[in-house]
């Protein structure tokens, strides 16, 4: 049932509610605590750093809930019919930097599409009606594509291990970086790292006279971790072709339709990412077809790797433009692999959405007070 409007947030939040259940979702009702052994990593190391834990003799590990969309799939997997339409509204808690002003704990309000045959028409019936619910705020929508860029690494001409680092660290631009310019031999390996490697060419036990074992690795993980080492020290450098058109990928920025003409471009010398490219062919088609002027759309070839790491496909935020210091007032995207993981190894499509109710009451006043 949609909560009664006693207060001003409560009936924005009822105003978004009932968008939704005209959509055809179902309301749920989710519990505060989760169970955090079973759900924390599928957060990413962001959301792990900053969530509230505690610990019950009989439940064990539990943890405030960070977001909906995880608790929302877990039940899903376990017991609903395809496809289905869920919508929510609470708080979510979240520890914050040191001298940050923004609040542990805020409301969202969210749909999620689980389970619809067409990802692209589910992309984009996602993102209308969240654009729909903001609409008269007149914000910024922005666009991206985490398949995209996966499909990049995963075509590099390198290593798998090297390939396994870097999308491990997709979300982490800045050792992405690191290790993008390390494997292609623009920076040197770590003085240390590269005399570990040339004694263990030099067939010496670097385990010899070492001492007992301190910490949670065997003497054979070490010996294994050394083996990997030498292993990518002959690994030829990753071209400087390629390390460009990565960059040239992540770079991107450009409305809708232009980006895609220069996907199309890129994919030529980039056969790995052409299906990716498709896809957002089609979901732009799917998103004109529900009346999104997509001409006005912003594509970021980065866009999303800030964002939760259970994200690997079509991203996207609004963003108030004359408020630089807001969050987004809105966030999204496609989940496939995180219904995997719940899932037991069965995966189903999955796509959703989360607006800050109080984010777009906020924006919404001034605009009141100023009609006449």
């Amino acid at each position: 049932m949609i909560p009664l409007a006693d207060r001003p947030l409560d009936a924005e939040i009822a105003r978004i509610l009932r968008l939704f259940d005209e959509a055809g979702a179902v309301l749920v009702d989710l519990p505060v605590l989760l169970p955090a052994e079973r759900l924390l990593d599928l957060y990413g190391e962001d959301i792990r750093a900053r969530a509230y834990t505690t610990r019950d003799p009989e439940a064990g590990e539990l943890m405030l809930r960070p977001d909906f969309t995880v608790p929302v799939v877990d039940r899903h997997m376990a017991s609903g019919a395809e496809p289905a339409r869920y919508s929510y509204a609470g708080k979510v808690f979240r520890v914050q930097e040191p001298g940050s002003n923004r609040p542990p704990e805020y409301d969202q309000v969210g749909f999620e599409l689980l389970g619809a045959d067409d990802p692209a028409a589910a992309d984009a019936e996602v993102f209308a009606l969240i654009a729909r619910a903001l609409a008269h705020l007149g914000l910024r929508a922005a666009m991206g594509d985490m398949a995209l860029l996966r499909a990049a690494v995963t075509g590099l001409k390198t290593s798998a291990p090297r390939k396994a680092a870097l999308l491990r660290h997709l979300w982490r631009p800045r050792r992405f970086r690191a290790l993008l310019d390390r494997y292609g031999g623009v920076t040197p390996v770590p003085p240390a790292r590269a005399a570990l490697v040339a004694a263990a060419r030099e067939g010496r036990d670097l385990l010899k006279g070492a001492g007992p074992a301190i910490g949670l690795r065997t003497r054979e993980e070490v010996r294994e971790r050394i083996a990997a080492l030498v292993a990518d020290a002959e690994e030829p450098p990753i071209s400087e072709g390629e390390r460009a058109l990565l960059d040239e990928l992540l770079g991107l920025k450009a409305k809708a339709p232009a980006a895609l003409t220069r996907l199309r471009d890129l994919a030529v010398d980039m056969a790995a990412i052409e299906p990716a490219v498709n896809a957002v062919a089609r979901r732009l088609e799917a998103l004109a077809a529900r009346g999104v002027d997509v001409e006005a759309l912003d594509f970021e070839g980065s866009y999303g790797r800030t964002s939760l790491e259970y994200y690997d496909g079509f991203v996207f935020g609004f963003y108030a433009e004359a408020r630089p210091d807001l969050p987004p007032v809105a966030t999204g995207g496609r989940y496939d692999a995180l219904t995997r993981a719940l899932g037991g190894g069965r995966a189903i499509p999955a796509v959703g959405g989360v607006i800050r109710p109080a984010l777009s009451l906020a924006l919404a006043e001034p605009q009141r007070e100023a009609r006449p």
